[in-house]
């Protein structure tokens, strides 16, 4: 099965963009999205690991953490434990997310505007979150807020994070905007369902694949691409397809490029690949 799909997707590669560039328009976006959340993701993993070794005595002060990008530098920022916080710490990144070149700031500040705009949002977004029911929580599984603001909207997403390594999860993630002044406007989940997917030690067929329902909406999303790029290559991936109702989103771990294809002409693909197998 997997060498089979592994042709279909080399043919799909192969054929090029018929009528790609209406769809390479809508998912753009997305994309633009996805790599902005990794981005913030990067830098919260990177940022907690050094302030935690080298403030290890300000552990019980850490208030929590958010992470944002400014200029091309990503910055993780730690806040105090108070009703008026005040940020503790400050780790900032390249492009390249490379620890040993990372900037440390331990000095103890004020929160920038924009810096309190995110602290805001992400405060309002975790108490929905712990009052809501429509938010869930799996066992050996943790919810991790992602804060962005970029022009002029505000908004954050949830993502399910696993506990255990091996495992990459895909789904159970939300969406909750807010207004100029950092009010709830809307929540939404972003796929019904939870999705974990275990990573492989077969390099040559990692070929991995979720379904979207309608209410997900027809393409790849968002949170789907910031997973892949956090975990595809720990999990040993090559692809990984998105099938919904009309299209099929196939996502290239190795270059990270998307090539999407109508269902009906991924389904004819598969039909002629079979008949090829069966002859």
């Amino acid at each position: 099965m997997k060498k089979i799909l592994i042709l279909i997707i080399n043919l799909i590669l192969c054929i090029g963009a018929f009528g790609q560039d209406k769809i390479e328009k809508v998912t753009a976006s997305v994309i633009e999205e996805g790599k902005k959340l990794y981005r913030s993701e990067m830098a919260s993993w990177y940022g907690t690991d050094i302030f935690l070794e080298k403030f290890s005595d300000r552990k019980g002060n850490i208030g929590g953490y958010f992470s944002y990008t400014d200029n091309g530098v990503s910055n993780c920022v730690f806040f105090s434990r108070s009703d008026n916080p005040k940020v503790i710490g400050t780790i900032s990144f390249d492009s390249t997310y490379n620890v040993s070149t990372a900037k440390v700031d331990g000095l103890e500040r004020d929160f920038t505007a924009n810096e309190l705009d995110i602290y805001t949002i992400r405060k309002n977004a975790l108490t929905e979150i712990t009052s809501d029911t429509l938010f869930k929580t799996y066992k050996n599984t943790n919810l991790n807020l992602i804060p962005l603001i970029d022009k002029g909207e505000k908004k954050v997403y949830v993502l399910t994070g696993p506990q255990n390594s091996g495992v990459v999860i895909m789904g159970n993630d939300y969406l909750l905007t807010f207004d100029k002044k950092n009010s709830l406007i809307n929540k939404t989940q972003l796929h019904r369902n939870i999705i974990p997917i275990k990573g492989t030690e077969e390099k040559d067929e990692a070929i991995t694949m979720h379904t979207h329902l309608k209410e997900t909406g027809y393409f790849i999303t968002a949170t789907d691409i910031c997973t892949l790029l956090l975990y595809e290559k720990f999990a040993k991936w090559k692809q990984h397809i998105v099938i919904s109702e009309k299209y099929v989103c196939m996502w290239d771990c190795k270059t990270d490029q998307l090539v999407i294809l109508t269902k009906k002409a991924w389904d004819n693909i598969y039909k002629d690949q079979e008949k090829r197998k069966k002859n």
